[in-house]
């Protein structure tokens, strides 16, 4: 059984994502003025969906079956969004929609570094043993 039920795994997945999609909103912004540049996402429930429906469960019926270790994988992608032009110089960058996505990317990241504290403060009180 892993430390924490894997919890803290979760989060530092939960964390590159943030960091992901920071900087592609980051190259956003920088590239609001560049002719015929297409804006970034990072795309997380597609990715998922797919890696859940083409997961084989094996199942091993002798001691001399071969395991299967899952194997790690990117719960996110980063994608271009190419079907829309906002600009007259083809550039698809909005950037109230940039800031707005800046400002909750901030707080979930935020609420999660605070999430991987609390577990660390949890962990160094029993290394203390309560005190």
């Amino acid at each position: 059984m892993g430390l924490f039920s894997g919890t803290i795994q979760k989060i530092e997945q939960s964390l590159d994502y943030s960091s992901a999609k920071n900087r592609a909103i980051s190259t956003n912004i920088a590239n609001i003025d560049t002719p015929n540049y297409k804006s970034k996402d990072v795309a997380f429930k597609n990715v998922l969906n797919d890696a859940l429906e083409s997961s084989i469960k094996p199942k091993t019926t002798h001691s001399k079956h071969i395991s299967f270790n899952q194997t790690s994988f990117t719960p996110y992608q980063v994608v271009t969004k190419n079907n829309t032009t906002y600009n007259n110089n083809g550039n698809n960058v909005d950037i109230d929609v940039e800031m707005a996505e800046l400002a909750k990317n901030q707080i979930y990241y935020n609420s999660l570094v605070d999430r991987i504290n609390g577990k660390f403060s949890s962990l160094q009180t029993v290394l203390r043993g309560g005190n």
